[in-house]
């Protein structure tokens, strides 16, 4: 009898076994995926912007059983994606209508479907402010100031660089603005370089910013295009808000990220996006923010890869509802930038024109 109950209980686990499906793919039934759907949110459509309001930022979201991964095509591109939210810009003037296609996978196969979105991109936005660098010399003083020292008034990051008004460091030259950072004895410190700013020259709220620029390389650089709100100096940091445009570091080539910073997330923040990128030292690359009530979406060469629009949206999340003004600089090291190159000497920021649309 014991034996009979023994080879009873193996047949009984044997047969649960190979009755129960398994869970693959983390869980996901191998049933291949059903009910699959994806909705379009346009930002801004109301009564009389029935397209949206010009920004050409959709929200998308996708529903499905089973899915343990999507993959979308949209506006001729396509991304792998395991969640099921995307934002995406559209960036082509005046009202079209695109295609969107979305599969759901698993172990079991796919399904997929597709749906169709009418987005008006605004055709009128106007150039207010631009340097387009056609003047040899110094930076025109009408748009650029200088941060002077290594900063130990407060906004420093553990920077290795003396950053100074001189020509050697920051100077117009053949239709360019050149941001050098050198290795030298200077003021203590053993490199110096320049941070220039419109403060108290231009600051604006909302619009678009471009940004042609080839990047300063080596291990231990950290070239940045980045604004700060204009409240600083009466609210601190991070309550002023910071955003990031771009960010690169000679020692991690082929990438460079765009972050934000507030008083919800800030320094280390979870507010950022790296996206790949070939040739960043070599040539020009057009660095670009687009910046509405709403949201704050970065771009490389004219492509999308990153939006930000936090829920909730309050002083916390979003304080980018005031004035910023801009920030072109090349650090040495800190919290960023890293462990300086022994064999580093010199390496330039090339900028071919900064440009704010609104």
């Amino acid at each position: 009898m014991v034996k009979m109950n023994c080879l009873g209980l193996l047949i009984s686990l044997l047969f649960l076994s190979c009755s129960d499906g398994g869970d693959n793919d983390g869980g996901v039934s191998d049933i291949k995926p059903s009910n699959l759907s994806i909705t379009a949110n346009v930002a801004g459509v109301d009564s009389e912007n029935p397209n949206g309001d010009g920004s050409g930022i959709v929200d998308f979201t996708i529903s499905s059983t089973n899915a343990a991964y999507y993959k979308v095509n949209v506006d001729g591109k396509s991304v792998e994606l395991t969640e099921n939210t995307f934002s995406h810009t559209f960036l082509k003037k005046g009202t079209h209508e695109y295609p969107v296609t979305v599969s759901a996978y698993n172990s079991g196969g796919y399904v997929s479907t597709s749906i169709s979105v009418k987005v008006y991109v605004d055709d009128e936005l106007e150039l207010v402010w631009q340097d387009e660098f056609d003047q040899d010399g110094a930076p025109d003083p009408n748009h650029w100031g200088y941060d002077i020292g290594n900063g130990s008034n407060g906004w420093g990051n553990n920077e290795s660089e003396y950053y100074t008004d001189r020509l050697e460091n920051a100077k117009v030259e053949n239709g360019v603005l050149k941001i050098t950072a050198q290795r030298e004895d200077y003021e203590g410190f053993e490199y110096t370089s320049a941070r220039l700013l419109t403060a108290n020259k231009f600051d604006f709220t909302y619009g678009r910013i471009d940004v042609r620029a080839k990047l300063a390389g080596g291990g231990g650089t950290w070239p940045a295009i980045w604004m700060l709100g204009s409240s600083i100096g009466t609210v601190g940091w991070p309550a002023c808000g910071e955003i990031d445009i771009m960010e690169y570091t000679g020692n991690n080539p082929g990438k460079v990220q765009s972050a934000l910073h507030t008083s919800s997330s800030f320094g280390n923040t979870i507010n950022y996006k790296a996206v790949s990128i070939a040739n960043e030292t070599t040539e020009f690359h057009l660095y670009s923010m687009i910046w509405t009530e709403e949201s704050i979406v970065f771009l490389l060469d004219d492509v999308a890869y990153y939006t930000y629009s936090p829920t909730p949206r309050n002083d916390q999340t979003w304080p980018f509802n005031k004035d910023q003004f801009i920030i072109l600089n090349v650090a040495m090291g800190g919290n960023l930038g890293g462990n300086i190159d022994p064999n580093f000497e010199t390496s330039t920021m090339e900028i071919d024109y900064v440009r704010v649309y609104q």
